[in-house]
């Protein structure tokens, strides 16, 4: 809950730097779909709730003050040149000027391209006649690159895309790859089915929400491979600091000579971050994100008066900039040392979570509280990161699965409602923690229990009204409505849009990891695919794929004309890129229409090897229930 020793002054500082700068606003700040007639894509006023006091019963009221700071939208000025669209999606888009002011370059098109549309349209609204000569992306994180096709239309030509080296197979590895059990956990960790309201979603700490617009993918056209590398844009110097394996495995922060003006990305924000995001996501390194902080500060500290990011609000000042860059690299690297230290004397991760606590001065930072990241779920992620799932106690190399393990665990404890009334007991005492642990092993042993149910869901309220982590509190309430509810799907990431922007490798990739593998043991065949990569005749490639054992394979091969009579496999198929999308998304049912040589029956066998992924698979329970 709210320290308030720590707390006294309110942060009164953020309150005018949230608000300095406003030139307009969006008004009404509701954004409809373009493809789904009556749809909202993005409703910032739904959360105009969020300026009266806080109702302490229902809100942690550090967290209610974050996100009081997070709700304020509109077109801001970060510098003379420098604008940003904020509270339009979960991040922020950047708008640079270029020096005669003929032309912008648009930093980060926030998630879908509805919103990312609306954003551009507020900064044309008040500053007609400038044409967008370049888009960049920070990192390869979907709300810094889902809305890029609204830049692009605006622009009406060839646009150049900047984008940290690795860009495109990290967006796709961590987006597309482990896409959908990423965004079925990210349904808890944004709270995207809670109603917006004191008892329900405030917020996620980083912003408001992500916006449920159409995402896309423009693949970069220029990568930048080099840090600290110059490039100019008609007339714009642009410095860029490469930063891998920070917030994102592929980002960089930029910095503008000409408006003395840093862009630290995603790197630092007025919130402690993420090593591991509770959707998941490959561990991000506390110690290079250290080091990569302290470079920022070497290269651009003493010269930068604005800084800003990709989310919240900027700081000006070089002595402001200079202390919060200071302590956010102090806060990532006492988290790496300290925890790797005391694992070194043999603490597990649970261990070190429990008694882990900043220094003084860095707990008293704003920034450095556990708004959207914690200190708790971090300090577990490093040990993750050097030491693995294992803590090395032998009774925890084999134990058995949830549901097999909480039979037990509860016929044990002498059945379901001793269980449960234990758990009332724990509550009582004020143990949330192992009365959510014991219900949890009720709810699963036998999930048709509604006095379990009941009792882990009235828990779980109790423990998100209290988090201070804005992603704790959507994970505990997210779980609780989902006790009472049937489970509602989240969307469905392996699409056309989606795989038209991947390379050849990419997507098979993607056949590869929704192949049944049991049901595919006995098959055995290879395929070739010719593309033409958008239709064009100069940009032709060969890919022979290979089932046996289970497995999809393959590698790129010459590119064969269907003249030739066909590739030396079973089956060769001629298309273009579209139509291997559509063929791989199954928005095209069948070969009909296309060019083919061989056994074509060798692609229906392939296709009725493809799963789908579940998009609403069970969390809280053992499985979905219709109920």
């Amino acid at each position: 809950m709210m320290d308030s020793p720590i707390m006294k002054d309110g942060g009164k500082q953020d309150q005018e730097n949230a608000t300095k700068g406003l030139i307009t606003s969006l008004d009404p700040c509701i954004i409809p779909s373009e493809s789904e007639r009556g749809s909202i894509v993005w409703n910032n006023d739904a959360y105009n709730f969020i300026n009266e006091d806080c109702p302490a019963d229902f809100a942690n009221p550090s967290l209610w003050r974050q996100s009081q700071l997070c709700q304020k939208q509109g077109l801001f000025q970060v510098t003379e040149g420098i604008y940003q669209v904020r509270g339009l999606d979960l991040s922020n888009m950047t708008i640079v000027e270029t020096p005669d002011q003929s032309g912008i370059i648009v930093i980060d098109p926030l998630t879908s391209v509805e919103c990312a549309r609306e954003a551009l349209k507020l900064y044309e609204g008040q500053f007609s006649n400038r044409e967008v000569k370049a888009m960049i992306y920070t990192h390869s994180h979907a709300d810094h690159y889902g809305g890029a096709r609204a830049i692009t239309d605006a622009a009406k030509r060839d646009l150049p895309v900047y984008a940290p080296d690795g860009f495109l197979e990290h967006a796709v590895s961590e987006n597309v790859y482990a896409g959908n059990a990423m965004g079925r956990r990210a349904v808890y960790m944004y709270g995207e089915s809670l109603d917006k309201d004191p008892k329900g979603h405030i917020g996620c700490g980083l912003g408001m929400a992500l916006s449920s617009g159409a995402p896309g993918l423009i693949a970069p056209t220029i990568n930048v491979t080099e840090s600290n590398s110059k490039v100019t844009v008609e007339g714009l110097e642009i410095v860029f600091q490469l930063t891998p394996g920070t917030e994102a495995p592929s980002e960089m922060n930029m910095y503008f000579p000409q408006y003395r003006a840093l862009c630290m990305a995603e790197n630092a924000t007025h919130t402690l971050h993420n090593i591991q995001t509770l959707r998941g996501a490959v561990v991000r390194d506390a110690r290079v994100w250290s080091k990569y902080l302290d470079e920022s500060i070497v290269l651009y500290g003493g010269q930068a008066e604005v800084v800003f990011a990709s989310h919240h609000w900027p700081i000006w000042g070089n002595e402001e900039i200079q202390t919060f860059l200071s302590a956010q690299r102090d806060t990532y690297a006492y988290l790496h040392n300290e925890t790797v230290r005391l694992l070194n004397e043999g603490q597990t991760g649970l261990e070190i979570a429990e008694d882990f606590v900043l220094p003084p001065a860095l707990a008293a930072a704003w920034s450095s509280r556990g708004y959207y990241g914690s200190v708790s779920h971090n300090v577990k992620a490093i040990y993750n990161r050097y030491m693995g799932w294992f803590d090395g106690n032998p009774a925890h190399l084999w134990e058995h699965p949830p549901t097999a393990s909480a039979k037990r665990y509860v016929d044990c404890m002498g059945g379901i409602e001793k269980t449960i009334e234990l758990a009332q007991r724990y509550t009582e005492e004020g143990d949330l923690r192992f009365a959510a642990t014991l219900l949890s092993h009720a709810v699963f042993a036998d999930q048709d229990n509604k006095p379990a149910r009941s009792a882990l869901q009235s828990v779980f309220r109790q423990l998100g009204f209290g988090a201070e982590n804005a992603t704790w509190r959507n994970f505990y309430l997210t779980g609780a409505l989902e006790l009472e509810n049937p489970n509602r799907p989240s969307q469905i990431v392996i699409d056309t849009r989606t795989l038209i922007a991947l390379d050849l490798e990419q997507m098979f990739d993607t056949v590869a990891i929704r192949v049944n593998g049991p049901k595919a043991w006995k098959e055995s065949f290879t395929i070739a695919f010719m593309v033409s990569r958008m239709g064009r005749e100069d940009s032709q490639q060969g890919w022979l794929l290979n089932l046996s054992n289970g497995a999809v394979t393959g590698h790129g091969v010459d590119y064969l004309p269907s003249s030739s009579g066909g590739f030396s496999a079973l089956l060769t198929i001629w298309l273009t890129q579209r139509e291997l999308a559509q063929l791989i998304s199954g928005d095209r049912p069948d070969l009909a229409g296309l060019t083919t040589s061989g056994d074509a029956e060798i692609w229906t066998t392939l296709a009725s090897l493809l799963t789908t992924p579940d998009p609403a698979f069970a969390i809280v329970t053992p499985e979905v229930l219709d109920l």
